[in-house]
């Protein structure tokens, strides 16, 4: 259902670093122009090489960003409440270069693209803070270049596995919060390589049952992954 935006959702989406520091009157005016829709799952939101008519903020649920190619398709990131997509293509009103789908039930704010362009020209701090959002998206995709070519597929996984436990306040035991199927797609493997690659780590501590994953040697297996903040912390 098509909703107009509803002022209930303002401190979400005005919490976000994009929002945060603009003015009171451009943030009303951009949400004059906005609406929320409920989407069920696995329903196509955008398509790669479509006009980017909408910044969407995923409110709640959560969003699969993935792309295509010659009958091949990869999960490029997943989108969890509450953050924006894409940016980029908003703000250079160019074609989206991925295209998006829920993940299960989802409630999505969608921005005029145009709007968001007007403000951009006129607010100071919000021009500010979206650039300052692309240069971290800039260096988040730096990052996952280089693990993907810097790190064999036993490697990245090790990494991504500390990456969620950092996540999961450092506990030893957590769940996968992607089902293996999208994961090895993340990680640039198949579900056959990620299987293997789960029986390659038992040997440094990693028991997977299911979609939990124990971690009973900490330093093993951080000895063996070399973790560095320079690929493995997105914050920097």
């Amino acid at each position: 259902m098509l909703l107009g935006m509803p002022e209930s959702d303002y401190p979400d989406i005005r919490g976000l670093h994009l929002f945060e520091h603009m003015s009171d009157e451009h943030f009303s005016a951009l949400m004059r122009g906005s609406y929320v829709q409920t989407f069920p799952p696995q329903i196509d939101l955008i398509s790669e090489g479509d006009p980017s008519d909408f910044l969407h903020i995923v409110l709640s649920g959560s969003v699969e960003l993935f792309s295509s190619w010659n009958n091949r398709e990869t999960t490029m990131a997943t989108v969890w409440p509450v953050s924006t997509f894409i940016l980029a293509a908003s703000i250079k009103d160019a074609p989206y270069l991925m295209s998006a789908r829920t993940r299960e039930k989802s409630r999505i704010a969608l921005i005029p693209s145009q709007d968001v362009r007007g403000v951009f020209s006129t607010d100071h701090d919000f021009a500010c803070a979206i650039v300052t959002e692309l240069a971290q998206c800039y260096r988040s995709v730096i990052k996952s270049q280089k693990d993907n070519k810097l790190r064999t597929s036993l490697e990245r996984l090790a990494n991504y596995l500390l990456r969620q436990q950092i996540k999961s306040n450092g506990a030893r035991e957590f769940e996968l919060v992607l089902e293996k199927r999208k994961l090895a797609s993340f990680l640039g493997m198949t579900p056959e390589n990620l299987s293997r690659a789960f029986k390659g780590l038992k040997a440094y501590g990693v028991i997977v049952s299911g979609t939990k994953i124990t971690i009973t040697d900490q330093a093993d297996l951080e000895t063996f992954a070399k973790p560095t903040p320079l690929i493995d912390d997105y914050a920097i």
